[in-house]
């Protein structure tokens, strides 16, 4: 059997998504609010759903407003499964 060069290599695309910070209270976790569109399948209309994920914010650089993009990783608690990987932008207070 081969090994690989770069470890990590065979693994796959890790997901990512853009949202907003809902929540900042606990410590060196973020509540990030992602929202999907989709045109329904028989009205045809614009449909909106939201969904909140826990990410981890090992900084806690991240307060509530900010436009973040979050990816996957491996289980860090209960309820975070994703970390924070930058601030796309900053709320102006």
């Amino acid at each position: 059997m081969q090994q690989n060069s770069n470890p990590g290599e065979d693994r796959g695309q890790r997901k990512s998504r853009q949202g907003i910070v809902v929540s900042d209270k606990t410590d060196q976790t973020i509540m990030v609010r992602v929202e999907r569109t989709y045109t329904h399948p028989l009205y045809k209309k614009v449909v909106r759903r939201s969904k909140n994920y826990m990410a981890h914010d090992a900084e806690n650089i991240c307060k509530v407003g900010d436009t973040v993009v979050i990816m996957e990783c491996r289980p860090l608690s209960k309820m975070k499964r994703w970390r924070l990987v930058k601030v796309v932008g900053k709320t102006q207070s």
